[in-house]
């Protein structure tokens, strides 16, 4: 029996197990790949996932103005006041 794997949407930090109608994003300084969900592709290393096609395009839209460059949210970082 496997362990449900948990993922994290880069965008809204939304968490599940379960992750259908979800995207994975591979990219670098010159090109960017947009995948359907597909378990294996989102545990390589460097994968970025979204909750959805609204969030993956604003990723997308991000990357053309930073080349790939917003890091990634640490959601488990505490806020400074």
């Amino acid at each position: 029996m496997t362990t449900p794997q948990e993922f994290r949407c880069e965008i809204c930090g939304i968490i599940t197990n379960h992750p259908m109608h979800w995207f994975i994003i591979q990219c670098g300084d010159a090109s960017l790949t947009v995948l359907r969900w597909k378990t294996e592709v989102a545990n390589a290393p460097g994968a970025r996932h979204f909750c959805g096609e609204a969030h993956a395009q604003i990723y997308i839209s991000r990357w053309f103005d930073a080349a790939c460059s917003p890091p990634k949210p640490d959601f488990l970082r505490p806020t400074g006041s």
